[in-house]
């Protein structure tokens, strides 16, 4: 009898909780939003949140701070915004390592699925190099060369499950290259070692490596995603080489903590793909060789859930570990 007589009092209580969440989703945003970069200022991830953030903002009224949060492989960024509010007012620049790091961390300070998916950004195809003065013209003969040569050749990488990794992992377990990897800090270290012919090879993100290409200090062999860089469309893609397994990009989306409601992520993600629509921005990206993306929160859930399989396979072909 008494849990009778208090159900209507506690039905009335939801209720009324709700009604404010819909009411709280449908005036949203009130206040500036947070927009935290687990990556520091001037990289590929940081101009394309900046670049979502601008267009944002003017979308939805409210401005958007960014934030960079860099650390511990994007987890020190992440885990700040799974642990904030569900309010739609925190949200994270997601990135490969979002998705990989509890694949190949010992432990992690927060759950996959304490962060939801909310809108693609953009992405920057990764761009295997080598020495401009390296003997081979395409991946083919850079894969033959690695073969026969004995103790293989060097990769540089910016640290273990980084994407320079994966694009190792993927040579070596799907078509059989013979590659050593060797870790640098960043990805300006390792292209800095290519230049220096330190090691054979690396890849990194075509804004990277862009201005090296068309002064011709360093040779591209292939742009690792599926289709060509705008502002470098005359490199073939590995998939055009005859290697479709190569497919990897260094790209920025947008996740939110989870319980978010779900008027406040379709605001956003609508939001985002009207900024990676603009024709100014769509512009001044490609010329910097990132690829604006956008589009629909489902395409963009879609799109993590086939990442992350990717991955894991990659992940659990080579036994990727943290050092």
């Amino acid at each position: 009898m008494n849990l009778l007589r208090h159900f209507p009092r506690a039905a009335v209580i939801a209720a009324a909780l709700l009604s404010a969440t819909v009411a709280s989703a449908e005036t949203w945003p009130t206040k500036p939003i947070r927009l935290v970069v687990p990556f520091s200022a001037g990289g590929a991830n940081d101009l394309m949140a900046r670049a979502a953030a601008e267009g944002a903002s003017k979308a939805l009224g409210q401005p958007i701070i960014v934030d960079n949060k860099p650390g511990a492989g994007t987890a020190l960024g992440a885990d700040l915004v799974s642990k904030a509010a569900p309010d739609g007012y925190t949200f994270l620049v997601s990135a490969a390592g979002v998705i990989s790091n509890s694949m190949i961390r010992k432990s992690m300070p927060y759950k996959d699925e304490a962060l939801v998916p909310v809108a693609m950004i953009g992405l920057a195809p990764s761009v295997i190099v080598v020495p401009a003065d390296a003997p081979y013209k395409t991946l083919k003969e850079f894969i033959d060369a690695s073969k026969k040569s004995g103790a293989g050749f060097h990769w540089a990488t910016a640290g273990t499950g980084s994407t320079p990794h994966f694009v190792e992992g993927l040579l070596q377990t799907k078509y059989g290259a013979k590659l050593d990897v060797v870790p640098y800090k960043s990805g300006s270290e390792s292209i800095t070692a290519v230049l220096g012919s330190q090691v054979e090879a690396t890849s990194e993100a075509s804004i990277v490596v862009l201005p090296y290409l068309k002064s011709g200090k360093l040779k591209a062999l292939a742009d690792t995603w599926t289709s060509r860089i705008s502002a470098y469309p005359e490199l073939a893609t590995a998939k055009e080489q005859g290697f479709p397994e190569i497919q990897i990009a260094h790209w920025a989306g947008v996740h939110a903590p989870k319980g978010t409601p779900d008027a406040i992520l379709d605001k956003m993600a609508s939001a985002v793909d009207a900024a990676m629509k603009d024709k100014a921005t769509v512009d001044r990206l490609k010329g910097m060789g990132i690829e604006p993306i956008g589009g629909t929160r489902a395409a963009f859930v879609k799109f993590v859930g086939e990442e992350r399989a990717r991955l894991g396979g990659v992940v659990k072909a080579t036994g990727m570990k943290e050092d």
